[in-house]
Parts: structure tokens; C-alpha cells; sequence
């Protein structure tokens, strides 16, 4: 299998997940991740779902430290930059 043929594998899997996911602006981009996939649970810790994403972005706890986590009725996630306004 080629490297575009698992790609595509991975984004049609993600597609049709239905369980709750892990929305993440990261450096510019986007992307929702199962919370299957990063082991967590919807009442996972702040510092927990920083630990898991790091993990799996491959970048170190420090590069999220500015982040902050919201959490939705549907129990979904979303771990975004912090917002400065002013």
C-alpha cells in the first residue's frame, strides 16, 4: 500500500468515526481526532489531553502550554491557542 493509498485509508476510517473526537488548531491547521485513537476519555484531564496530543503530534508539552481545552455537551473536545484580546 502506497503512502497516499493509507492516507486515504486513515481519512475515509475518520470520516466515518462516530464517537466523540478531539477538535485541535494546530499551527494553522485542523483536525479532529478520536478520543479512542489518543486513549482519553471525555472527562480526561486539561493536563492529560495536553500530554495525549502531544504525544501524538510528536511535539513537546511546552508547545501547547498556551492552550486551552473546551469541552461540549456531546462530549467532544476542542483544544485550541488561547485567546488574547486587546
Amino acid at each position: 500500500m502506497t503512502e497516499n493509498q493509507r492516507a486515504q485509508a486513515r481519512f475515509n476510517e475518520l470520516e466515518n468515526y462516530k464517537g466523540p473526537v478531539l477538535h485541535i488548531r494546530f499551527e494553522g491547521t485542523s483536525r479532529d481526532i478520536p478520543l479512542d485513537l489518543l486513549k482519553l476519555r471525555a472527562g480526561a484531564s486539561d493536563s492529560d489531553i495536553i500530554e495525549a496530543v502531544s504525544a501524538y503530534l510528536d511535539v513537546g508539552t511546552a508547545r501547547l502550554k498556551d492552550y486551552v481545552v473546551e469541552r461540549h455537551s456531546t462530549g467532544n473536545l476542542t483544544l485550541r491557542p488561547e485567546a488574547v484580546f486587546g
